[in-house]
């Protein structure tokens, strides 16, 4: 089989990227998620935290101008203003996940990662949510937080993700399940069984 890629999109405290983890470790494939900003950084020479700050949300002027405003494509030349840009930011790392689905299996977690690759035939996209009560247990335990701030760091979290999806889709919908091969429930099934079923979609997919 020719090198594929896997997209996973996730609610807060879904497990998304613990799937998405363990996915890789049973296919032998690495999963991308910060590792994207830190190679972005290092070939177009920008701070990393640049890209932190822009990860998966918008900064403050981009908000005010959601809906006057949609990105320009393709890269713009270090001497421009632009250079360090949201959009360009955003770009920079379009197209480090176009590169790496050009040359080697991966599993690629968030970075609206399913809607850059919408056109290669060698994707599979998923979505990970879970019930809101059992997002908030899980960020409970895995941030030794309150149930209050736990509450408070889904919305906020998925909010803001799901204005930077849309800002960069051209005003897509996060969570419509057309956009994707795959929507599971991580509570219902369990994290692990999600991990198989993606393996046997990957077979059913690529007839392996």
């Amino acid at each position: 089989m020719r090198n594929y890629v896997i997209t996973i999109a996730r609610g807060f405290g879904s497990g998304g990227k613990d799937i998405g983890t363990r996915l890789g470790k049973e296919l032998g494939i690495p999963c991308y998620e910060r590792q994207i900003l830190t190679m972005a950084s290092d070939q177009s020479g920008i701070d990393e935290s640049v890209f932190v700050e822009t990860d998966e949300q918008l900064r403050g002027k981009y908000l005010a101008n959601f809906l006057r405003r949609m990105p320009v494509s393709g890269v713009v030349e270090p001497m421009l203003r632009d250079f360090t840009s949201d959009v360009n930011v955003f770009n920079l790392q379009a197209e480090i996940i176009r590169s790496l689905a050009c040359t080697q299996s991966c599993i690629i977690i968030g970075k609206c990662a399913d809607d850059i690759l919408r056109e290669f035939s060698n994707v599979i996209s998923i979505y990970i949510e879970a019930p809101r009560a059992a997002c908030v247990k899980s960020i409970m335990e895995k941030m030794h937080v309150s149930e209050k701030r736990a509450n408070y760091l889904i919305h906020t979290t998925d909010k803001y993700r799901a204005k930077y999806y849309s800002y960069y889709t051209s005003g897509k919908d996060w969570t419509n399940p057309t956009n994707y091969d795959l929507v599971l429930n991580s509570d219902r099934i369990g994290r692990e069984r999600c991990v198989q079923l993606i393996k046997e979609y990957v077979k059913i997919r690529f007839d392996e």
